[in-house]
């Protein structure tokens, strides 16, 4: 659910907008961000989500433990599903997610480390982006899990702003953190539509002309405009992130994470098969082979189960 509905759904209960309307607003924003033309002009913007992220993180968990001191704590349940199968379907649905987060920050690195040395620049940007992903993620989802237990939402700031009772963190500090929430959103949209970009315009553009020709400009113009407004139709009509979110772990990021850079370092650089590292790599890939099938299989799972929560163009997300 976009922050700013979240925010609108408690401060008017009944008014007229739903999610497809601020899904609307959000994808002229981007129709217009995203004529920045390439990875090169978004490096303050990816500067200032680095910042943004650290502080949402930074007001999250301090809502957090606010809520979980407060008089108004709500009851917190830390137990587990009763079922063993559906315990392990639900840590490989989870496994899938927490690729999907992680795996999000090699998608740049591949397409803005093509240039040598890619070695240096491709260690340096991954250590920093783990890092960040680190810190932010598990810090928020530790303290919402600490005050909400197993009844957490996928979107701590919807538990922390629930549709019944009060908020359970100073408005002005939700406020704000919706505020970080939504700018770091437009960044994360700016750098990972670049790739889908780039790929196009490498039919579109032509090298030979300026980048602000009429020539390049107007395709760029056409081009970015409608992969925006394709990408903002979907969202509105299917908004079923957190199943999509472990589907496309298990499918794309699982493997191209864990899977893809062991099988290219061995077709590469031919390690002997009496070396360690030859059976340390074939070890991974055997591993998060089998890791991202199961992945694959419970993500599936879980979305054929909440198959009959999903509605067309609903203002309701699934988690």
């Amino acid at each position: 659910m976009p922050p700013a509905q979240i925010l609108y759904s408690n401060l008017s209960p009944h008014g007229p907008l739903k999610l497809y309307h601020f899904i609307a607003m959000v994808t002229v924003v981007m129709i217009c961000l995203s004529q920045f033309p390439s990875f090169h002009s978004l490096r303050h913007i990816n500067f200032v989500s680095l910042l943004l992220s650290l502080g949402y993180t930074f007001l999250v968990v301090g809502a957090c433990i606010n809520a979980g001191v407060s008089r108004n704590a709500p009851s917190r349940d830390y137990s587990l599903e009763s079922s063993g199968s559906s315990r392990i379907f639900s840590a490989f649905t989870s496994i899938s997610i927490m690729a999907a987060i992680f795996g999000n920050g090699i998608l740049p690195e591949i397409q803005a480390t093509l240039a040598p040395p890619a070695t240096g620049k491709m260690v340096k940007g991954l250590i920093m982006c783990y890092a960040v992903i680190f810190v932010t993620c598990y810090s928020a989802a530790v303290s919402g899990y600490w005050v909400f237990g197993n009844k957490s939402n996928s979107n701590i700031l919807k538990s922390l702003m629930p549709d019944e009772g009060p908020p359970l963190a100073p408005v002005w500090i939700l406020g704000l953190a919706i505020v970080f929430i939504l700018l770091q959103l437009f960044a994360i949209g700016l750098v990972y539509s670049q790739v889908a970009y780039e790929i196009m315009e490498k039919k579109s553009a032509d090298v030979n002309e300026a980048m602000f020709s009429k020539r390049n400009l107007i395709p760029r113009i056409i081009l970015r405009s409608m992969y925006v407004i394709f990408c903002g139709f979907v969202a509105a009509m299917i908004p079923f992130f957190g199943d999509i979110n472990g589907v496309a772990g298990a499918i794309g990021f699982i493997p191209l994470d864990f899977v893809l850079p062991m099988l290219l370092y061995n077709i590469t650089y031919k390690p002997t098969k009496s070396s360690v590292v030859y059976w340390i790599n074939n070890s991974i890939i055997v591993v998060f082979t089998c890791v991202g099938i199961l992945g694959t299989f419970s993500s599936t799972r879980q979305l054929v189960k909440d198959a009959n929560k999903f509605k067309l163009f609903s203002s309701d997300v699934v988690d």
